[in-house]
């Protein structure tokens, strides 16, 4: 990225002033490396976002930050609505709420590894993945309102998981002010077959192994240990979500004019949050959101499943759930004043720090676990939230794509990765070669430069770093 305009406030934290139509600062947190390898267009984006009505204190982007529309994936920004602040479907994103949990399953990799063939068939056929993957479950009509507006409640309710889970979701396990009735019909029809499947992209069931701990004390909190096998799934809201997303934009950009908003990028269409628009695609999007946590939710009971035939030994309790794709209302302190603030989060998560009053109980004191997936074939980590400050109490999300889907599948080829990744122990199972070429790991940033930069920007300490054993992708 063409550092001009930038200058550097801490060890990991960049600024571009104010300029032009620009409200607020514009801020990347990212060390020189990670900085000169995003593209130029992040930095354009991150400036973009900070003319919009409304923004609070800067734009800001996580040390993932690539290209996204509108919006830079691993951007947050905050608006205030009694400032004329504005929600933006582009800045949430088209995968509504998209997000990863974690399962611990109390079991040592040497008792997966003997039979990590079996688990990974099991995995496989159990849990649909790919492209327009459907599952067994079947919900329309009123259930499925009754879904959008009970999230992951909706599915402990029906015997898809545990009352315990709940507790260690994001608001509970379901996000309050969903509206149903603002979700269109094309949208739901999309969602009556998807309910349990992972989709395609860079959604993935992951086995892995606890390979490095960098904070004792946390990584007890959070019941984390050398050499235990755990297991993450990271997808979203599916059609569902992609539907509000792409209904809304197109509302958004109409409406724009007749409330006297002027963007730099049409892909920025936003609507006051006081508006009847504004308010529709919150409830809307509220709604997207419950339909991923309840989708996360029977996936970890199919998972369990799963385990149940061939390790049932394992405990597999859910350590968190995190999403990455939001808008949510958070009270956040600013230049010493509390103000009701609507944070976007897009390609970025929530970490509450220590003594938080929406953490639970057990965990309060560590602060929030924030898991951060990387590629099929390297590391991934687990952080815990540490301040408030620096970005509205967010860090990022994952590795970060360093390189598009398209000259991913024309560099790779799915088979080989599949066989290279075999010979280092990681299984793979996918529908799709081609989608296993557009994941490759040499697509990605290094997530573990990632992590430190958000250690050391002050976003959020490192746990834990997992690797893969096994990966069943869309």
């Amino acid at each position: 990225m063409e550092r001009s305009g930038w200058e550097r406030r801490a060890e990991a934290v960049w600024e571009h002033p104010a300029t032009g139509r620009m409200r607020v600062p514009a801020v990347i947190f990212a060390s020189e490396e990670l900085l000169d390898a995003m593209d130029d267009k992040v930095a354009e984006q991150a400036c973009n976002v900070a003319t919009l009505p409304g923004i609070v204190k800067a734009s800001f982007v996580m040390p993932d930050g690539h290209w996204g529309y509108g919006f830079p994936i691993g951007g947050v920004a905050a608006f205030d609505p009694a400032e004329g602040g504005v929600v933006s479907a582009g800045g949430v994103g088209f995968d509504i709420s998209c997000g990863v949990r974690m399962l611990l399953t109390g079991l040592d990799v040497e008792a997966v590894e003997s039979v990590l063939e079996d688990l990974a068939d099991v995995l496989q056929a159990g849990v649909p993945a790919g492209v327009g993957s459907q599952g067994a479950i079947v919900v329309k009509g009123r259930e499925l309102d009754e879904l959008l507006r009970e999230g992951a409640r909706w599915a402990v309710a029906r015997g898809y998981g545990v009352e315990r889970d709940l507790e260690r979701i994001e608001e509970g396990g379901r996000v309050p002010g969903a509206r149903p009735e603002c979700v269109s019909d094309k949208a739901k029809e999309r969602q009556r077959r998807q309910v349990g499947t992972l989709g395609s992209g860079n959604h993935y069931l992951e086995v892995q192994a606890v390979v490095e701990i960098h904070d004792e004390k946390l990584a007890r909190a959070f019941g984390l240990r050398l050499g235990e096998v755990v297991v993450s799934i990271h997808c979203g809201s599916r059609g569902l979500g992609h539907q509000i997303g792409t209904d809304y934009l197109k509302e958004m950009v109409t409406a724009a004019r007749g409330f006297g908003i002027e963007v730099p990028d049409r892909e920025l269409a936003c609507a006051p949050l006081t508006s009847e628009l504004g308010r529709r695609y919150l409830g809307a999007m509220r709604a997207g959101a419950n339909c991923a946590l309840a989708n996360r939710q029977v996936i970890t009971h199919l998972v369990r499943e799963g385990f149940r035939r061939v390790l049932p030994e394992a405990s597999l309790d859910l350590l968190y759930d995190v999403s990455h794709n939001t808008c949510k209302e958070e009270v956040h302190l600013v230049d010493g004043s509390e103000r009701r603030l609507f944070v976007h989060r897009k390609g970025a998560t929530r970490a509450f720090p220590p003594g938080h009053p929406e953490l639970p109980e057990d965990l309060r004191a560590a602060g929030q676990p924030v898991i951060v997936g990387g590629t099929m074939g390297t590391s991934s980590f687990v952080l815990a939230g540490r301040s408030e400050s620096p970005a509205f109490a967010s860090a990022c999300h994952g590795a970060g794509r360093s390189m598009s889907r398209h000259k991913a599948t024309k560099t790779w080829h799915g088979g080989k990765i599949v066989a290279e990744l075999r010979q280092r122990g990681i299984l793979i199972r996918s529908p799709s070669l081609r989608g296993v070429a557009e994941e490759a790991p040499g697509a990605y940033k290094d997530v573990e430069a990632v992590a430190e930069a958000s250690e050391r920007a002050g976003l959020a300490r490192r746990v834990a770093r997992v690797r893969p054993l096994l990966c069943v992708k869309g």
